[in-house]
């Protein structure tokens, strides 16, 4: 961002210390699981989430396909791919269980489905489907956008062609939208006490593009306020995707020094970048 903030007071930061264009620490791992056919674990702050996914195979019943998220490109030809999403009870402070019929827990699935139904290259595998199954193991704000990371890595991972990368992030606004406020400031990647009390969005990009894939916006705020807060969650969008396309090198890097892959010369351009 072009505001200089090396010299910062502290009444401006926020309660977990970060400035206010500041993404919390992103850890992400692939291959998590042999068993599966791609796997990824990420933890965006203390939200953390685990994808598997299973495919492209066979579909299975449609009754059972229903039950979740499902989208489909192209017609009923390409692949389907089914999303479910499992929140632990002991995830988040209320210990809430969830149970399938819960409606938030549905429309992320149909949100993650049709991102990824969009973009991935489904007619490759047609009449399959290919599943991801992603499990909340720790709950504290940008909820979808971690699941939308996941979700990435694990078709990378399991080698499913996409058009680019889905990286995703939230932005929310300083003041609540009863404050009537319009010169508030823009703040990226909320936690759960600021999405609590706060105006906020989540964004999806397709790379380190400006193409939004996803905009979900779950609490009501000012018109004059949304342009600022999307250009915020543009720019960490971009930072989201170099951390996870740093995180995929390593672990290729990893796999070449184990013996587990072949080191051709176009990879090893990518890798020395």
């Amino acid at each position: 961002m072009p505001l200089d903030t090396s010299t910062y007071s502290l009444a401006l930061l926020r309660v977990d210390g970060r400035r206010w264009n500041e993404l919390r620490r992103l850890h992400a791992q692939i291959r998590i699981q042999a068993a599966a056919d791609g796997s990824s674990y990420l933890e965006m702050g203390n939200t953390k989430v685990m994808c598997v996914l299973t495919g492209p195979s066979e579909p299975q019943q449609q009754q059972q396909g229903q039950r979740r998220g499902q989208a489909t490109a192209g017609g009923g030809k390409d692949a389907a791919i089914n999303v479910s999403i499992v929140v632990a009870g002991f995830a988040s402070v209320d210990h809430k269980k969830r149970g399938r019929n819960d409606k938030r827990t549905q429309e992320l699935e149909l949100i993650i489905a049709k991102t990824f139904a969009s973009v991935a290259h489904t007619h490759l595998f047609p009449h399959s489907s290919i599943s991801l199954a992603l499990h909340v193991l720790s709950a504290d704000g940008s909820l979808l956008a971690a699941l939308l990371n996941a979700a990435t890595l694990a078709l990378i991972d399991a080698g499913i062609p996409m058009s680019d990368y889905i990286a995703a992030c939230t932005a929310g606004s300083t003041s609540s939208y009863a404050a009537a406020d319009d010169s508030a400031d823009p703040l990226l990647d909320l936690n759960t006490q600021e999405e609590q009390e706060l105006p906020f969005i989540t964004v999806a990009t397709l790379g380190e593009t400006d193409r939004v894939a996803v905009l979900n916006c779950e609490s009501r705020v000012q018109v004059s306020r949304l342009e600022g807060m999307l250009a915020v969650a543009v720019d960490g969008c971009k930072e989201v995707k170099q951390l996870l396309d740093k995180a995929i090198k390593a672990k290729g890097a990893k796999m070449i020094r184990e013996g587990a892959a072949e080191k051709s010369d176009a990879m090893a351009m990518d890798l020395d970048e």
